[in-house]
């Protein structure tokens, strides 16, 4: 097991931090905990970060019966590490996996597990302002199945990576297609929990958009087709005057942690912040568009091209909404400024 005890400064890890990407890195722990079906997590533990052995029938190869969450642990100034609302990724983590048949840990031991792996791999956590360590909690059917059920035995794993900006353009804007004919989920469907499937469906669009030129896709209503859903990974905000709007979470759409996290912001700030439904035209007539979630904080949205037709925001594209919220959410994550929400959890 690895020593915590220690007040000796592990060294940092010997990369390029100025030129960190959005890449996975092997870091020194991840940890592991295993349970059978219909009974409770109990003691999981820290092992050397490896490949793990699954059989060909485990439930998330056949199957799909797998969720992720995503979260960051950033480095403070004076040596503290800080975690964002690790919490909400637990609660979220435990409600995906009602929906998907699968046993979860509490919100305490996934709490527990996220803080232990972080320090057992300290040394990869970005010195300030160079990024930040990318936590990645996996709930998964290991056990054998052949016959489509929930599998019967369960494995939570968490590892983690130095990760820079997520767009490699950081905090400029970025190019948004709206998809018409593919879409990212369903009512009924599983697009708002954060279950494995739903980020595959998402490439065909996504590789197309890129290869014209476009950082990314904006899904719609599968049932309309005129309603704004999600990007790929991301949720979007419409800016017009003093109101922010934004898609309601009615199934469709993930609750993400970063969105909850900027409306409470942005409310603190003196906006109106609206959770409903937002048609195409209202994005198109909008004064400015920004996506949220964890890899990226804010993107600015610099232009949407929707049938043909390409609207751009801004001279700059990084609007002053935008940048105001982005500047308020990141300097509470990096703990630079006092954290009234109750936000952060120190580490150390």
């Amino acid at each position: 097991m690895f020593n915590f005890g220690s007040d000796v400064k592990p060294e940092l890890a010997d990369i390029d931090w100025d030129n960190l990407g959005f890449g996975f890195m092997p870091t020194d722990y991840m940890y592991i905990m295993k349970c059978s079906q219909g009974e409770n997590f109990s003691k999981g533990e820290l092992q050397r970060f490896g490949n793990i052995e699954l059989s060909p029938s485990a439930g998330i190869l056949n199957y799909g019966q797998g969720l992720f969450e995503g979260l960051k642990a950033y480095r403070k100034y004076d040596g503290n590490i800080l975690l964002f609302r690790p919490e909400e990724n637990a609660f979220r983590l435990r409600m995906g996996a009602e929906r998907m048949c699968m046993p979860s840990p509490t919100v305490e031991q996934f709490v527990e597990a996220v803080k232990e792996t972080v320090l057992a791999n300290e040394r990869w956590i970005p010195p300030p302002g160079k990024g930040s360590l990318y936590i990645r909690p996996l709930l998964m059917g290991s056990g054998a199945v052949l016959g489509l059920a929930p599998a019967p035995e369960y494995t939570f794993l968490i590892y983690v990576s130095p990760v820079g900006n997520y767009f490699k353009e950081g905090l400029a804007p970025i190019h948004l297609i709206v998809e018409t004919e593919m879409h990212r989920a369903t009512p009924g469907g599983t697009g708002g929990v954060k279950t494995i499937g739903n980020y595959a469906a998402v490439l065909k669009a996504q590789s197309a958009a890129k290869a014209k030129g476009f950082s990314d896709v904006l899904y719609l209503d599968s049932a309309q087709k005129r309603y704004l859903e999600e990007v790929s990974s991301c949720n979007v905000f419409v800016v017009k005057g003093n109101v922010i709007s934004t898609p309601a979470i009615k199934g469709t759409i993930l609750p993400g942690i970063t969105r909850k996290s900027i409306i409470d912001v942005a409310i603190s700030q003196g906006y109106q912040v609206e959770e409903r439904l937002v048609t195409v035209e209202e994005l198109l007539d909008a004064d400015e568009v920004f996506c949220t979630g964890t890899a990226v904080v804010i993107s600015p949205v610099g232009s949407i091209t929707y049938l043909g037709k390409r609207v751009t925001y801004g001279s700059t594209g990084v609007g002053l909404v935008s940048q105001q919220l982005y500047s308020a959410l990141t300097s509470l994550q990096m703990g630079l400024t006092e954290d009234k929400m109750d936000w952060i959890v120190v580490l150390k």
